[in-house]
């Protein structure tokens, strides 16, 4: 049917003078434009709404007295960080009624660069989910640390005329956007107009001055209700975070009020697969904005119109003619209990069938991806000299930012030695790309352990190996098991592998179905309590964001300490190269 005869075809419907496909009666409907609820017939035809009011239809749906509510949509995922590629990812976050997502491919990237970002594209092609894609500013995030690959302008511009290419994601490196660096200018500037991501983590009024002037519209770094107003002030969407690490909601809803609620948004960022199964997704997020007093509907517009409005998604978000018939059926709406969910007019079953086939059989380029040279004891050290202060990295349970403590610390032979005592463990990043040989090896305090180590391949957001550990046998056990199993989680005691997830495509996710990668994922945090970890935060999570050197204040990368506020190494702080 061409577009001029579905159009027709909408307007005889709309003006009862045909039946729909499908008519939802008996409904109480979330009016997400006027922050109310009320009663018609809903009538559906070719995936769209063509009409509210009294309508009939080939199929009719009794919906009971149940909430219709427009689908849900995260405004910023890495799906990566789900342990699972789209086709399985999409498994998890469609029963909880998130029909569409906004992501940013930027972990597998910095890995895999364009054969990666390829990969994402084409294995959330054709699912029941509707995948846009960000396409990532900052590979790697910043010129402090070794990535997998390095993507320009040049490299990117071809893939925004793919229809779910809506943009460019969180521009991360502020110290070069504020330089007005060529090879940033040149991002933002290859199509206009175009949606561009922020990340204002830990910067002051000023840098939103700078991202504004630069056209960014979003962020989802905010950690106050101050810094959330004076984004909006400034003309920003604010993405109310929730994820496995990073808990923002319940201060960010504190700044939510019925004049400025329409400049915000819900959004995951990173949440791994237990997580999600286990608590939700943005349905998550809706749950605990209502609990922390902002009204249900005011909540679900979030959810929904808010984010669509947001890209530019000008036919989803809402029940209203005209928009794409992607909707939940709540059966409460204050705890937002899922009763069904709907994507295009269609009732979506669990499991959902793609239309498509998704194998997850990847190339080489993506599986065989840890490059790493033999690694000693010897290349673990820290020397300390006992009349100076040590830096050290003092973790905040389930925040991203981290503290920068200057502090005495135990010595063998003039080496760092780990107490469990005191809390500093030993942190390590080792290069796993291109076998440079850079290992950046620092001191961490809080990480709970009382015994072994545990190390991951997911280290944003260059994704090299990052380990922490009581000891150095165990770290480097830890190491080589990474190695062994393609990359992703283990633990270990007294040089045993107690367990692990293989995480085969580029060290991050895993070709297993996303039953198996939860169960695996239950047995690495059971076997935690064998170190004696008893903390009330994911330590593997907390470990990965250790080197992310755009958050604050002190993080690791494989060339050492970097002082975050400052933009720099710490000299002398335990970096160097097996091979130089």
């Amino acid at each position: 049917m061409t577009q001029t005869k579905k159009i027709t075809n909408h307007i005889s419907i709309a003006n009862q003078e045909k039946e729909a496909d499908l008519v939802i009666k008996n409904a109480r409907i979330a009016d997400v434009f006027n922050l109310e609820v009320f009663e018609g017939d809903v009538a559906i035809t070719d995936g769209f709404i063509v009409g509210i009011g009294s309508y009939k239809g080939k199929e009719t749906l009794d919906a009971e007295g149940r909430y219709l509510c427009p689908g849900f949509i995260d405004g910023h995922v890495h799906i990566e960080s789900s342990m699972l590629p789209p086709s399985e990812f999409e498994k998890v976050v469609l029963p909880h009624g998130v029909t569409s997502v906004i992501t940013d491919p930027h972990e597998i990237a910095n890995v895999s660069g364009t054969d990666g970002l390829d990969f994402m594209i084409q294995n959330s092609e054709e699912l029941t989910l509707d995948a846009f894609i960000m396409l990532p500013s900052c590979v790697p995030a910043t010129p402090f640390e070794h990535a997998g690959a390095t993507l320009l302008a040049g490299d990117l511009r071809s893939y925004l005329a793919h229809p779910r290419v809506l943009g460019l994601a969180e521009m991360m490196d502020y110290h070069s956007l504020r330089q007005a660096s060529p090879d940033v200018i040149d991002k933002i500037t290859m199509q206009s107009p175009m949606k561009i991501d922020g990340h204002l983590a830990g910067l002051d009024t000023n840098a939103i001055n700078v991202y504004r002037a630069a056209g960014i519209d979003t962020d989802h770094e905010c950690k106050t209700a101050q810094e959330a107003v004076e984004r909006v002030r400034r003309g920003m969407y604010v993405m109310i975070r929730e994820g496995s690490v990073s808990k923002d909601l319940s201060a960010l809803v504190q700044a939510v009020t019925p004049s400025n609620g329409h400049r915000f948004l819900f959004c995951t960022d990173d949440k791994h697969i237990d997580d999600l199964l286990d608590e939700g997704s943005i349905d998550h997020n809706i749950r605990l904005a209502i609990k922390h007093g902002v009204p249900p509907l005011q909540a679900i517009q979030m959810a929904t119109l808010n984010a669509a409005r947001c890209y530019g998604l000008t036919h989803k978000g809402a029940i209203a003619p005209g928009y794409v018939a992607d909707f939940v059926l709540l059966d409460d709406l204050k705890n937002v209990t899922i009763s069904e969910v709907y994507k295009g007019g269609e009732r979506v079953s669990f499991p959902p069938s793609s239309n498509g086939s998704h194998s997850t059989a990847v190339t080489p380029t993506l599986t065989n991806t840890i490059s790493i040279p033999e690694i000693n004891e010897k290349d673990l050290q820290i020397p300390i000299d006992a009349s100076q202060l040590t830096n050290v990295i003092e973790i905040i349970p389930n925040n991203l930012v981290t503290h920068h403590v200057s502090t005495s610390v135990d010595a063998i032979g003039g080496s760092f030695q780990p107490s469990t005592e005191n809390g500093l463990l030993k942190v390590v990043v080792v290069e796993r790309h291109n076998k440079t040989g850079n290992i950046g090896v620092g001191i961490v305090k809080g990480f709970q352990l009382s015994y072994g180590a545990i190390a991951t391949t997911i280290a944003h957001d260059s994704h090299n190996i990052v380990a922490v550990g009581t000891n150095d046998q165990d770290i480097l056990a830890a190491i080589q098991s990474l190695q062994t199993i393609n990359g992703g989680l283990t633990v270990v005691r007294d040089g045993k592998i107690l367990s692990s997830v293989s995480l085969s495509i580029a060290g991050l996710m895993s070709i297993e179905s996303c039953e198996n990668v939860y169960h695996s994922l239950k047995e690495v945090k059971q076997s935690l309590q064998t170190l004696g970890f008893a903390g009330s935060f994911n330590p593997f999570l907390t470990l990965s964001f250790l080197t992310l050197p755009v958050i604050p204040s002190l993080k690791i990368t494989d060339m050492g300490l970097f002082d975050v506020n400052l933009g720099q190494h710490i000299p002398n702080q335990s970096a160097h190269s097996k091979s130089s």
